[in-house]
């Protein structure tokens, strides 16, 4: 009995897995919830295009930040305080430009390149602290970082630490007697997370694009809001650019744009299923 238990159980996770495609296009999705959660300010620029569109298509789009990137930059005369209050506005205005309202924007305010650290010390705390957002939420979809098929993928310290967090929170979210306390006291509930969209992964693990075609000026000006990252302010900091500062920032974010049989297009790797087999 146990083994036919098992075998029903591995047969059901294949055809989980086996489901690389949405039932809805995402082009066509509208009245789901959206939650990104990321590392840093501008993380998001990996889906501004998709998230425009969704935001667009009467769907809630809310962004977690993990961290509050105040140590991203070159300019020392820069403390991490005015950092850190310089990245949340930009993140703030990037978000608009997308069509996503300020109070969908969350930041739990962990130091920038210090993630992994909090992550192996205090694990637990910071897997609280996400649950609570996807039961309170109650997110259709998760954005985040690809934490590898197969194996784990390499990413830059933060990064790793945001893919694994994730997926960690949403396998936790799911069962009722893990963190308790956020139904007992915070009236939530377990909640199960079926959808992921996975980001900076290698394009062969890439199932399905986007057409972004006619967010490609919405995800422009959200690009250019991160003046402190994205500009010649990241080596010495200015609230403006020139002109021709500006120019040349937003000629780069315009190359980075990829395209296929002539429609703009972000590329993700789908998932749907229980948190279990996002690495298969």
């Amino acid at each position: 009995m146990v083994r036919y238990a098992w075998g029903l159980f591995a047969l059901l996770l294949g055809v989980q897995v086996a489901w690389s495609q949405p039932e809805v296009p995402i082009e066509q999705w509208q009245g789901k919830t959206i939650l990104l959660i990321e590392a840093h300010p501008d993380d998001d620029s990996y889906a501004h295009g998709t998230l425009a569109r969704l935001a667009a298509q009467d769907n809630k789009v809310y962004v977690l930040l993990l961290t509050m990137g105040n140590v991203g930059t070159k300019d020392t005369t820069l403390s991490r305080t005015q950092l850190a209050r310089i990245r949340k506005q930009e993140e703030i205005n990037a978000l608009a430009a997308l069509g996503i309202p300020a109070d969908h924007y969350i930041n739990l305010g962990y130091d920038d390149g210090r993630l992994e650290y909090y992550a192996t010390n205090h694990r637990e705390e910071l897997v609280r602290r996400i649950v609570y957002y996807i039961r309170k939420l109650k997110p259709d979809v998760l954005f985040a970082f690809d934490p590898g098929k197969g194996e784990q993928r390499w990413h830059k310290s933060d990064h790793r630490a945001a893919s694994l967090l994730a997926v960690d929170a949403a396998r936790a979210a799911e069962w009722p007697l893990l963190f308790e306390s956020h139904l007992i006291y915070d009236g939530l509930e377990a909640h199960w997370i079926q959808e992921y969209l996975f980001f900076d992964n290698e394009p062969e693990d890439q199932n399905v694009c986007v057409d972004i075609t006619d967010y490609v000026e919405k995800k422009v000006q959200a690009g250019t809001q991160y003046i402190s990252q994205f500009s010649s302010a990241w080596y010495k900091y200015t609230e403006t650019l020139s002109p021709e500062a500006f120019q040349e920032m937003e000629q780069r974010i315009r190359q980075r744009i990829r395209y296929q049989d002539g429609r703009a297009v972000e590329c993700f790797r789908y998932y749907r299923g229980i948190p279990d087999g996002v690495g298969r």
